[in-house]
């Protein structure tokens, strides 16, 4: 088939590959424009998406938006059968919606309708979900409201971080999308209008939530850090102020007497009192220097047992 690939970050990357081995016809891959680096911000990066369509060789647009109406002429002289659109940032308009002739195709990082929105893979975890997956979604204009083509599950594991689940359903995507598009080819792909019951939004993360509290429930605050790493990390702060990120944890032994407050070092391991039980502390990351285990982290900071962190 003849289509266009829209997709911006390393999540994109596997499915525009997988797509291109299939032997289609990628007429276009649109996304967003390559961000100042560097330390006066005068080098440019292109995303992951568009290194790897010049690696294949394939004709890479950066339209600032979607809304005009040359860029949507633009995109409709292609005469795409369908496009495949994959966390590419930019909001597609009707127009653009309805130019390909079987439509606009989504892999989104849920099982819709549970989290819809900017950042399922954080939110499911966060949430203490014991299941993700990706759902094959026939865009319309709503936030991922569209009709449901295919849906492939994923456990989570118990230590599974936000990091390790995006790199699973980012293989998984690709693997549905190709599916879904042979379907799509041979006419027999079906769609499921999504139900109104179950539905989530998971709303962008804000900085303002990352900080640990230690005051919840040890599995909340193993969900919390899990959630967020290893970007933007879940912190505390040291004594000094130092801010530290947690890039894993695990359940660890809860205090066996007194009722240390929240946040107490309970031992020589990193193990933390939470407000019910503790989490232990595998890796961590302070401000400025590399990620390192938490055996490393206490070899070169004082961090004794009775110690109360923020």
């Amino acid at each position: 088939m003849r289509l266009i690939f829209m997709g911006t970050p390393d999540f994109a990357v596997p499915a525009l590959v997988e797509i291109a081995a299939r032997g289609h016809e990628i007429v276009a891959v649109y996304t967003r424009e390559a961000k100042q680096a560097g330390r006066r911000g005068l080098e440019l990066t292109p995303s992951p998406v568009e290194r790897e369509a010049t690696k294949l060789g394939l004709k890479v647009l950066t339209p600032k938006t979607l809304r005009d109406d040359a860029a949507q002429a633009e995109f409709a002289a292609f005469n795409a059968d369908a496009a495949v659109v994959v966390a590419y940032g930019l909001i597609l308009p009707k127009p653009v919606l309805d130019a390909p002739a079987l439509g606009c195709f989504n892999i989104h990082a849920s099982l819709l309708p549970r989290w819809r929105g900017a950042a399922p893979i954080n939110r499911a975890i966060m949430a203490g979900d014991p299941e993700s997956g990706v759902s094959i979604m026939k865009m319309d204009e709503g936030l991922d409201t569209g009709d449901v083509a295919m849906v492939d599950r994923l456990p989570i594991a118990p230590d599974m971080t936000a990091g390790e689940l995006h790199d699973a359903l980012s293989r998984l995507g690709a693997d549905a999308i190709v599916r879904a598009l042979a379907a799509l080819e041979r006419g027999s792909l079906g769609f499921t209008p999504q139900p109104a019951a179950g539905v989530t939004y998971a709303a962008k993360i804000d900085k303002a939530e990352t900080r640990i509290d230690w005051a919840k429930p040890w599995q909340d605050v193993q969900n919390h850090i899990r959630g967020l790493a290893p970007f933007p990390g879940a912190w505390f702060e040291l004594a000094d102020g130092t801010r530290v990120k947690v890039l894993r944890a695990t359940r660890g032994d809860g205090p066996k007497n007194n009722n240390p407050a929240p946040g107490t070092v309970l031992d020589a391991r990193l193990t933390i009192a939470c407000g019910d039980g503790a989490v232990r502390l595998v890796q961590v990351q302070r401000a400025g220097a590399k990620a390192m285990s938490a055996e490393e982290f206490l070899r070169g900071n004082a961090v004794p047992a009775d110690t109360v962190l923020s």
